[in-house]
């Protein structure tokens, strides 16, 4: 058996029935990375001695008869950007290559004690400002289905891994699509959550009014196992809110029976590469099959909130990273440079105009569910593009225009495989639902998943 080929949920069993220890799944992931992360350039710092003793106190745990649950030593690894416990966090960034946290950020803490084994830090567009992970200061990373292609970003070596089986489940961050962007171009899951369903602390910022922490994986139950564990209210974080908590495996196998479920089909939501539209007209009938009522509606305020979305990431980047800017302009590079310089153009009354567009159309997003279950989109309307060729600013702008509308109304958002192109490309579909409503989507996308078989696919490495 390779062990790199088991989903988390499969690994978790087989290590509660004792039938493999954590020692054994950790040193087969490791094994994994030494030989195809040559290739992909998905860890900016890998942490494997460390692991390795996580996976030894795991398994003697096991041996004393404990076991903290479904990710007790699980291989999991982190984006960049989540503050570790004396193992450096550089946010990609040249500026905080020797940043070495004292403590581990609130995410990291409850992984730790749900017994996940950590195996490094994964690399990711620089400050997360940006889609391409083409970082000059740790390297490119490369997309696992095409070397010579983006993986998305800013969480792009979280998918890269995943896809390329070097670990079992990541955490990313998501501000503009950064979680659900790569999984799409990578052919994973990743699911952004509810805003203020995970704590931010102790995750360096991008835009405090628009970060979200989430869940990725190869399957929606094992994006769902990971939300379960690192969900809840943080009374140290102010972003944190005080929701009630859900048992996100309970429901997933329930369906979507009578389920009403809308497709986007206005002109916004339809400009998109034709095998992409086709891929989701294809899922589209698939709900049909599985018993969901599935209606062609459009979509209005989405181009809106896009906008206003990339205004407001611009310049609260812009301010968090303010004297950075000032000092040390030339250690950032020429893409994530100019864009803090446009954040910091904006004028108090654009910031304005787009904070009470926020408003308005987080309100006129909710009504929108008052009628419909869930919602499909695309996730990107293009598959992964080429690495170079391009500009950089100008495909984030085309990456992200299906994900940031419901980043700016903190929507609960899901990416995962709804088919591949002519070249073999990965295509996303993107499943949104009502505030809090993880369990919905989730539910959803399990069923989706179960018909189609989309995630099954590997890459050829």
């Amino acid at each position: 058996m390779d062990l790199t080929e088991l989903t988390l949920y499969e690994a978790a069993d087989l290590i509660s029935r004792r039938e493999i220890t954590p020692v054994e799944l950790t040193q087969a992931h490791l094994r994994r990375i030494e030989q195809v992360e040559p290739k992909l350039n998905s860890f900016i710092t890998l942490t494997a001695e460390a692991a390795l003793q996580s996976a030894r106190q795991a398994e003697e745990t096991l041996r004393r008869g404990g076991y903290y649950g479904l990710l007790h030593g699980i291989p999991i690894t982190l984006k960049d950007l989540f503050e570790t416990q004396g193992v450096r966090t550089t946010a990609g960034s040249k500026i905080f290559a020797g940043h070495v946290p004292e403590t581990d950020g609130a995410v990291v803490q409850k992984l730790k004690a749900a017994g996940a084994v950590i195996l490094g830090k994964l690399n990711m567009h620089e400050i997360a400002l940006g889609v391409t992970n083409d970082n000059p200061h740790f390297g490119a990373c490369r997309n696992p289905w095409d070397l010579e292609r983006t993986p998305g970003g800013s969480s792009g070596g979280c998918a890269a891994a995943l896809a390329a089986r070097l670990c079992l489940g990541a955490l990313g961050s998501d501000t503009g699509g950064s979680i659900r962007i790569p999984a799409s171009l990578c052919g994973v899951v990743g699911l952004k959550p509810t805003r203020g369903r995970v704590s931010l602390r102790g995750v360096i910022p991008l835009s405090w009014n628009l970060d979200h922490v989430g869940p990725m994986a190869r399957s929606a139950r094992d994006a769902a196992i990971l939300l379960r564990a690192i969900a809840g209210y943080d009374a140290e974080d102010p972003y944190s809110v005080n929701h009630p908590g859900e048992e996100y495996l309970m429901t997933l196998k329930k369906g979507v029976s009578d389920w009403r479920v809308a497709l986007a089909s206005d002109a916004f939501f339809t400009e998109a590469d034709t095998e992409v539209l086709a891929a989701v007209q294809d899922a589209a009938r698939v709900f049909i099959q599985l018993g969901a009522h599935v209606e062609e509606v459009p979509f209005p305020g989405a181009r809106e909130a896009a906008q206003a979305n990339g205004l407001m990431v611009t310049s609260d980047a812009a301010a968090f990273h303010r004297e950075r800017l000032q000092n040390r302009p030339q250690d950032f590079s020429p893409d994530v440079l100019q864009r803090l310089q446009t954040g910091a153009a904006y004028t108090s009354t654009e910031y304005i105009l787009a904070r009470h567009a926020q408003t308005l159309l987080r309100h006129q997003f909710e009504r929108f569910f008052a009628e419909y279950d869930i919602l499909l989109t695309p996730t990107t309307p293009i598959a992964a593009p080429l690495r170079t060729g391009e500009d950089a600013v100008e495909r984030a702008r085309q990456l992200t225009r299906f994900t940031a509308p419901f980043n700016l109304t903190g929507l609960p958002a899901l990416s995962l495989p709804c088919g591949f192109t002519r070249e073999g490309l990965p295509i996303g579909l993107q499943i949104v639902s009502r505030p809090w409503a993880e369990t919905q989507v989730f539910q959803a996308a399990y069923a989706y998943e179960g018909a189609a078989r989309w995630n099954v696919r590997v890459p050829s490495l």
